[in-house]
């Protein structure tokens, strides 16, 4: 019964992670946007685009090692690849609201 408790306790440890890794992706997209007003599309915008730029990146681009499994590896935690799964998350949020409406200005709508 201690072995499924301590599943239980990483499966989650790996899902509140990913959850971080996506909030922090939906940031960029804000404050991309703060940033550079034009670039806004709005707060229901915003949101749809951090999340799908976030996973979409992360799992695209994790299996180099910055992915959630990575960082719970061997039942520790992994601080620095952490660290790198933030940055990227925010960065892949940011560019995607920069992307999307280059984009949007390119086909007309």
């Amino acid at each position: 019964m201690i072995w499924i408790t301590a599943i239980k306790k990483i499966i989650m440890t790996e899902t509140l992670l990913s959850l971080i890794s996506i909030a922090i992706g939906i940031l960029g997209a804000y404050t991309f946007a703060f940033f550079y007003k034009k670039y806004s599309f709005g707060f229901i915008g915003n949101t749809i685009i951090g999340v799908f730029a976030t996973v979409f990146i992360i799992k695209s681009f994790g299996r180099i090692g910055f992915n959630v499994k990575a960082i719970m590896a061997g039942n520790s935690f992994h601080l620095l690849l952490f660290l790198v799964n933030l940055i990227i998350s925010f960065a892949s949020g940011a560019l995607a609201v920069f992307l999307l409406f280059k984009l949007k200005k390119k086909v007309g709508v």
